[in-house]
């Protein structure tokens, strides 16, 4: 299913939130080579899950080498796309951003969180596409990692090759959880609302008798509409949900004009 684009592009970046040994960013480097002459990637040095488009301005960061145009940093997803396109690849900004692949899916209002998407938008804040990967599973020692590895690559050169690009949006792909050969095709999705998050925390003591805290999301999906992203999915579909970073909710800002007047 990994079929080279029409026109190469000459460099692209990748990068993730889940750190520089995660088994995903091997999958979204393996998808770079097939869309790119020459791939960087320019990770976090650590897992940075759930730090959205964190920025570390108040500590320094350090750039550590794991190969030719490999490289980690001490720092978060989007800390990377900032080091990456303003010093390491400064005098030859990439053309696209790879962020993921991603353990686990970022839909609905997990997006807000996600440094996978927040790896994306920074890259769209620089004024460079950036696209978010990211792979469904249901038991983490058994993520099915070849099915991102056999279906993405064609899925992003089909976007590379639309007249949308290069893009004013941020793709956001989700794999869904399943063999490669059970995937039934690919379709856009509207990023879900009908996902509610609450925090799940468990209060526990160190040895020192000193309380500290874990804290988890617990997710209930609802009852998303047929063209939401977590239907799709359930449809065994890889869906694709063009996000923008613009977040103005355009009806509230209707009903609002009724009771205020511009000055």
């Amino acid at each position: 299913m990994s079929v080279p684009s029409k026109s190469l592009l000459e460099r692209v970046l990748v990068t993730n939130d889940d750190g520089i040994d995660a088994p995903g960013l091997v999958i979204a480097e393996h998808v770079a080579k097939s869309i790119a002459k020459e791939v960087w990637t320019i990770a976090p040095a650590e897992d940075c899950s759930g730090g959205s488009r964190q920025l570390n301005l108040h500590k320094p960061l350090r750039l550590q080498q794991y190969g030719d145009r490999r490289f980690a940093v001490t720092g978060s997803p989007a800390d990377c796309v900032m080091i990456g396109v303003g010093e390491v690849m400064k005098l030859q900004k990439p053309d696209l951003v790879v962020s993921g692949v991603n353990a686990g899916l970022n839909i609905g209002g997990d997006c807000g969180f996600s440094g996978t998407v927040g790896a994306a938008m920074t890259a769209n804040v620089l004024g460079v596409p950036g696209i978010a990967l990211s792979q469904a599973w249901r038991e983490r020692d058994n993520i099915p990692w070849k099915t991102s590895q056999d279906w993405l690559p064609s899925v992003v050169k089909d976007l590379i090759d639309h007249s949308s690009w290069p893009w004013d949006f941020v793709p956001n792909i989700n794999v869904p959880a399943i063999q490669s050969e059970e995937v039934d095709g690919v379709c856009l999705a509207q990023q879900g609302m009908t996902t509610t998050v609450a925090p799940a925390i468990d209060c526990r003591a160190d040895l020192r008798q000193q309380k500290y805290y874990w804290l988890y999301l617990a997710k209930d999906h609802g009852e998303p509409g047929p063209e939401e992203d977590i239907a799709i999915l359930r449809e065994n579909k890889i869906s694709i949900s063009p996000l923008s970073r613009n977040i103005t909710d355009q009806e509230a800002l209707k009903r609002l004009s009724q009771g205020f007047s511009n000055k």
